[in-house]
């Protein structure tokens, strides 16, 4: 009976164990996923110019693709948006091609549900996300903080809190991380641009992308 009894002890003492080792793995690989402020940067930082030649250069006093400029259409849209938190459909279909080719990451930061509140679980994405904006390397460039909601609900209340999420980033960024607001446009697309569209209540969908609208992304961009 004893037997018995020690070897079911032992049979229960290798299953916590093994319980405990799936918990860690499953924790380590939750925070592998999550990007680093490295990652961020790596990802925002836009490729190279090109080297200028007489016949190609362009004639506006900023060149598309050049590290911290943004081509005059563009500027002119982008500042008719600054500090503004909400834009019309056309304006937020605008923006969307003109940002297509910039730089881009996106980040899943779990807000809870319904609500724009950073919360314990979010802040550690949000603060990666300041740290990086806040670098030297991406100084002085403009970027968009664009917030996206899952397929779940009505169309408009997720274009609402797409919104609303995105200005809570962008507003914890500026106070918190020096950049200036005016270097932060803050946009929504509620659940317009699904993440995977095979799955629409996926966390996936509910995520901030941070994209930089100073340059193109590098070819090798993963």
């Amino acid at each position: 009976m004893t037997g018995c009894v020690d070897t079911f002890s032992h049979r229960m003492r290798r299953a916590a164990l093994l319980a405990g080792l799936l918990v860690l793995g499953s924790g380590a690989g939750a925070y592998a996923q999550a990007p680093s402020e490295a990652d961020i940067v790596k990802a925002l930082t836009p490729a190279p110019a090109a080297p200028a030649t007489g016949l190609t250069r362009s004639l506006s006093t900023t060149v598309r693709g050049e590290a911290g400029s943004v081509a005059g259409d563009d500027r002119g849209f982008l500042d008719s948006l600054r500090n503004r938190t909400s834009l019309t459909p056309s304006e937020r279909s605008k923006l969307a091609a003109a940002s297509a080719d910039k730089p881009s990451i996106d980040l899943e930061i779990p807000f809870d549900y319904n609500s724009s509140k950073i919360g314990p679980k979010a802040l550690p994405v949000v603060k990666s996300l300041g740290a990086a904006l806040a670098r030297p390397e991406l100084k002085g460039n403009t970027f968009l903080i664009v917030g996206h909601t899952d397929g779940k609900g009505k169309d408009q209340i997720n274009q609402t809190l797409s919104e609303r999420r995105a200005e809570a980033v962008k507003q914890y960024i500026v106070q918190n991380y020096g950049v200036p607001a005016s270097n932060l446009v803050s946009v929504g697309y509620g659940k317009s641009q699904l993440k995977d569209t095979a799955n629409p209540l996926s966390a996936v969908n509910r995520r901030v992308t941070a994209v930089n609208m100073s340059g193109v992304k590098s070819a090798s961009r993963y």
